[in-house]
């Protein structure tokens, strides 16, 4: 097993007290209990042995992107305490893969994932929380359902046995000013006020997973339950994430 030098150690340790500060210091802003928010860890590119320091440190929260990189990833680390999140564009193809390590899909966003999947997890005799990835900035680069269609396409996802609606996830506007995402947040929070209030059977709504690095603390302020952190945890990428979440031209 790779060891992490000690000035990288100290650095992963040091920055995920200055996010849990800044989670803390949002909650305060907004009169909420920092109780009420989780830290998932992102972790595309990171190295495993990285990884394992924050989960050591307490962390339990892990997400990945790539089916691949993950279950390499997954086979590494499956001794420690982690809860492992998808929460990229899954390919169908790639779906047995990620039911071998998930334990939630946040990025449910058509039906025919969710089929493919309610066909695995029969095979499997399981079930599975999911939440829905909404398009919330309306970007042609970014997946997810538009706003307007949300509400009809939680009903149809509701009607298959093997899937726990938990909650929404939403990508916010990628930009220098975290306000600019200010208002993706607050739609997303919207809808799942509305979506709540129908009370449909089999549906929670109590996720909402907005917010990264750059811009938490307005997700927060706007509702989030779950900020999704990366780059202020374990450094830069190789590529900015523009690179990283603009993804729909790729699997064209």
């Amino acid at each position: 097993m790779t060891q992490v030098a000690t000035a990288t150690r100290e650095l992963i340790l040091a920055n995920l007290e200055a996010v849990r500060g800044r989670i803390r210091e949002a909650c305060r802003r907004a009169g909420r209990s920092p109780d009420e928010v989780e830290l998932l860890l992102v972790t595309k590119t990171v190295p495993p042995e990285r990884i394992r320091v924050a989960i050591e440190a307490g962390e339990r929260l892990v997400g990945e992107n790539k089916a691949q990189e993950a279950l390499a990833k997954y086979a590494e680390l499956k001794d420690l305490p982690a809860e492992w999140h998808f929460i990229g564009h899954l390919q169908t193809n790639k779906v047995k893969d990620v039911l071998t390590f998930t334990s939630m899909i946040q990025s449910v966003d058509r039906i025919r994932l969710v089929e493919k999947l309610d066909q695995h997890l029969q095979r499997l005799g399981r079930s599975l929380d999911i939440l829905i990835q909404v398009n919330t900035s309306y970007e042609e680069s970014k997946f997810g359902v538009a706003p307007e269609e949300t509400l009809a396409f939680v009903r149809q996802v509701a009607r298959y046995d093997t899937l726990n609606i938990k909650g929404l996830m939403t990508i916010g506007k990628l930009s220098a000013d975290p306000e600019d995402a200010r208002r993706c947040f607050r739609l997303l929070r919207q809808l799942r006020d509305r979506i709540a209030e129908e009370g449909i059977p089999r549906v929670r709504m109590d996720i909402l997973s907005m917010g990264m690095s750059g811009d938490l603390e307005v997700a927060i302020e706007e509702g989030s339950t779950m900020v999704r952190v990366g780059t202020a945890v374990f450094g830069p990428r190789p590529q900015p994430d523009s690179h990283y979440w603009s993804e729909r031209a790729k699997a064209r």
